[in-house]
């Protein structure tokens, strides 16, 4: 059992983060989409993943399914088990954005109050939170992984927006989502949401504006 006594971080003589960044030539930056499954998350991460890339930007692209095959394997959807999954997502994407890398996180990060746990433990200046948006019917359309005719059958279940709630980002103008990022990938091309995102993150991640 670890014992707090016997904890003795040394975050005081590691490297400095400035140090990092300043080697890799950029900001680091967590970049954070959610949206329903099927809602272009993935896709997107991927397409700017290797659009930053090119343009010799250092990145980490972690995504639900991914990290669920090695880190987080073994959790389930319960309550208990998201939050703890988002809790360990975003204390390695906070790791990740302090080595100066760009990291990209695409998970479904359902409820307000788990997108919450995530901007605290990263810090609001390290990170774009990004909604991804597209009705629950549009998402069952596309159905990339077949998982909303699985949930129909009744072979899929706690599954988000059926049986489990997902909540759009708040609208007041003082809540802490206000400043979201919203993409509705039902309303443009794949080509524009792209452009979108990009031009959003690039002023994030320039060690040096133009």
């Amino acid at each position: 059992m670890s014992n707090a006594a016997n904890i003795h971080p040394i975050f005081d003589r590691v490297l400095p983060r400035a140090d990092k960044e300043a080697r890799l030539g950029q900001r680091g930056q967590v970049i954070w989409l959610y949206g329903l499954s099927g809602s272009g998350k993935s896709t997107l991460a991927i397409a700017l993943e290797r659009r930053l890339h090119a343009e010799g930007f250092a990145t980490q692209l972690l995504d639900g399914d991914n990290i669920r095959t090695g880190l987080n394997r073994g959790l389930g959807f319960s309550d208990a088990d998201r939050a703890e999954n988002i809790r360990r997502i975003a204390e390695v994407a906070k790791l990740h954005a302090h080595a100066g890398l760009v990291t990209l996180c695409s998970f479904i990060t359902p409820l307000r109050s788990l997108r919450a746990s995530a901007r605290e433990i990263i810090g609001p200046a390290d990170l774009l939170e990004v909604y991804v948006k597209a009705s629950f019917a549009t998402c069952a359309q596309r159905d990339p992984k077949g998982l909303y005719a699985k949930a129909a059958a009744g072979g899929v279940g706690q599954f988000t927006g059926k049986d489990s709630a997902f909540e759009e980002p708040a609208p007041a103008a003082d809540s802490s989502e206000a400043a979201t990022l919203v993409i509705d990938t039902e309303a443009a091309s794949p080509e524009a949401c792209l452009a979108r995102l990009h031009a959003a993150v690039l002023p994030r991640i320039r060690l040096f504006q133009s």
